[in-house]
C-alpha cells in the first residue's frame, strides 16, 4: 500500500529496537530483537504462539524491561521518553472495564489523561471522545455499561479508548483475537482512516487477515528472534502448509511464501 513519502524509506523511525533482549521467568524470550517503524508505516508482527510477538510490544511501551539492546521512541531513548500522549496502546484480551463498573464513555475518556493530567475534561476532550466513539461504531452505546457488551464491542472500545488521544503512533496487540466478523469489518475500516490520516501503526497478529492491505512490511519472529523483515507474505506454497519448518533466509520470491509456515 503506497503512502509515500512518509512510508518511505527516507522517513524518521518512530520505533527503533536495536538487539532487544528480555528475560520472563528466568527464560529469555527476546533474543537481540532488531525492529524499526518509520513514519506513515504499518507493520505487523507476526509469529506463532510463545514466539514474543507480544513482549516485544510490551518491551516497547515500556511494560516489559530490556536486559539488553537500545530502544528509541521518536528519536528519544526510552528512559527518557515522556510523550505518551503521542502513543496509543491496545493490550492483548483485556476487557475494557478491569472489573471496575463504568460506561463505555467513561472508559474512552481515560484515554485523554495523558493530555489533562488534572482537572475534568474539557470541550475538546470530549469532542476527541465522541469521535473516536464514532470511528469504532460505539456512540450509540456510549452511556451503557461495558460489562453488558459482546467481546467485539469491547475490543471496539479499548481501540476507542487509544484512539481518543489522537496517537502519533498506535500499537495494537492481537486487535482481532476472538472479534466477531461485524466488529473485524468495522475495526479494519477504523484502522483504514486511521492510517490514511497518516498515523504509523504497530500490530501484532496471528494472521493479515482484513488488515492485509493496510500492511506496508511484516516483521516474524521465531523463539525470540527476527526470521523475516520485508513485504507481507501472502500464504501460498508449500510454506503455507501447517508445519512447514521455517529456518532458511528468504528474498524476492521466496519471500512471498513465508507466512502460514511460520504462524502454524
Amino acid at each position: 500500500m503506497d503512502r509515500s513519502p512518509a512510508a518511505g524509506t527516507a522517513a524518521e523511525p518512530v520505533i527503533s529496537l536495536r538487539g532487544g533482549t528480555a528475560v520472563l521467568g528466568g527464560r529469555r524470550v527476546l533474543r537481540g530483537v532488531d525492529l524499526t517503524v518509520r513514519r506513515g508505516e504499518v507493520v505487523a508482527l507476526l509469529g506463532a504462539n510463545g514466539s514474543g510477538k507480544s513482549t516485544t510490544v510490551r518491551a516497547v511501551v515500556g511494560q516489559v524491561p530490556l536486559t539488553d539492546g537500545d530502544l528509541e521512541l521518536f528519536g528519544t531513548p526510552l528512559r527518557r521518553f515522556r510523550e505518551w500522549r503521542r502513543v496509543g496502546y491496545v493490550p492483548q484480551r483485556t476487557t475494557a472495564s478491569g472489573g471496575v463498573p463504568a460506561t463505555v464513555r467513561e472508559v474512552v475518556s481515560a484515554g485523554r489523561l495523558s493530555r489533562n493530567r488534572i482537572g475534568p475534561l474539557r470541550k475538546a476532550d470530549r469532542a476527541a471522545v465522541t469521535r473516536a466513539l464514532e470511528l469504532v461504531g460505539m456512540a450509540g452505546r456510549a452511556g451503557d455499561p461495558v460489562e453488558v457488551l459482546s467481546g467485539g464491542q469491547h475490543q471496539r472500545v479499548l481501540i476507542a479508548r487509544a484512539l481518543a488521544s489522537a496517537p502519533e503512533l498506535l500499537i495494537m496487540d492481537e486487535p482481532m483475537a476472538g472479534v466477531d466478523l461485524a466488529s473485524q469489518e468495522v475495526l479494519a475500516g477504523t484502522l483504514r482512516e486511521q492510517v490514511a490520516a497518516g498515523t504509523t501503526v504497530l500490530l501484532v497478529l496471528h494472521e493479515l487477515g482484513a488488515l492485509e492491505p493496510l500492511i506496508d512490511r511484516a516483521v516474524v519472529l521465531r523463539d525470540g528472534c527476527v526470521v523475516h523483515d520485508g513485504p507481507p507474505p501472502p500464504a501460498t506454497g508449500q510454506h503455507a502448509l501447517p508445519g512447514h519448518d521455517h529456518v532458511h533466509p528468504h528474498t524476492g520470491a521466496d519471500a512471498e511464501t513465508i507466512r502460514t509456515g511460520l504462524l502454524t
